[in-house]
């Protein structure tokens, strides 16, 4: 170019050979470490960090919810459990925890249910699906159950229809009101028609604390469904329900299924069964204690 002419030199085969025969200059080796390492794991977020709600779909940070848990976007009540549910609604100090040690009996022998009952016992500290007893809920004594969807789904199998049965029954010969937190995935497979029976079992106790005049309030948190809905749930002189709580019998597909037409959206949620009359009132979790303690109030409790 220009009349110039250009040379490219390059470094001698020798030159070359030295920068690695130098290798030891420039790259320094920790004599108690292994030349070649297994590779590092890439750091990751433990998934108790975050939730994703399941009403807005926002990610959350876990401590955002509260000890309330809910959703600081649209207010959607997360799934708690059954002692958690305790701290929230009960004068402090107050439950004393009622009919444990019940065992089911097991009708269909089903295959390894024991064992399971076992393992889900020691995970939630529960003996049960419902926890029972009596405590005072804003200086009202009341008779007390809470359904517990971690153990097994709140499914209601024979030691859940008894220990429900038991409540009503000790509430009406203490002339006691009843509050009755739901939640459940429906009858519990594993014991049959034992576990279809509870139904009626709990129905007539409810009947009879309802024929000596006293009050039953009914709070339905996410899920309530199947029987437990087709029979106790629903059976509340006064019904509330949690925002966004999923209530009914059957499943969505099941009825689409069945009925052959698209559901709304919001079908089985609570804001949909108070619009059609099946709920008296939606209570925020915030809220839920001293709504209860004014509607005992109101219905002569003591």
């Amino acid at each position: 170019m220009n009349g110039h002419n250009y040379k490219v030199l390059l470094p001698s085969k020798e030159k070359l050979m030295a920068l690695f025969s130098k290798k030891d200059k420039y790259i320094r080796i920790n004599p108690n470490r292994s030349a070649i390492e297994a590779p590092q794991p890439k750091p990751e977020v433990p998934d108790e960090l975050f939730s994703q709600c399941p009403g807005c779909k926002h990610t959350i940070y876990q401590k955002d919810l509260g000890s309330e848990r809910l959703c600081p976007k649209c207010g959607y009540t997360f799934r708690i459990s059954a002692v958690e549910r305790l701290q929230l609604t009960i004068d402090p100090g107050s439950f004393i925890e009622l009919f444990t040690g019940i065992e089911t009996k097991d009708p269909l022998k089903f295959p390894n249910y024991k064992k399971k009952l076992a393992a889900v016992r020691e995970l939630t500290g529960l003996d049960e699906a419902v926890l029972t007893g009596t405590a005072k809920i804003g200086g009202h004594q009341v008779a007390l159950g809470i359904m517990d969807s971690n153990f097994i789904m709140a499914s209601m199998g024979s030691v859940v229809g008894e220990k429900i049965t038991r409540l009503f029954e000790l509430a009406t010969e203490e002339k006691l009101p009843v509050v009755l937190f739901t939640a459940s995935g429906g009858a519990r497979m594993q014991e049959g028609i034992v576990s279809l029976m509870q139904m009626a079992k709990i129905s007539a106790a409810v009947q009879r604390h309802s024929k000596a005049g006293l009050f039953y309030l009914t709070v339905l948190t996410d899920p309530t469904t199947g029987g437990v809905t087709a029979s106790f749930a629903m059976e509340g002189d006064i019904i509330i329900a949690e925002s966004q709580a999923l209530v009914g019998f059957a499943g969505r597909r099941v009825i689409e299924s069945t009925v052959r037409e698209q559901l709304p959206d919001n079908f089985q949620k609570a804001e949909f069964l108070q619009e059609h009359g099946f709920v008296d009132v939606i209570v925020q979790r915030s809220e839920m204690r001293s709504t209860i303690a004014d509607l005992l109030a109101f219905h002569g409790g003591k």
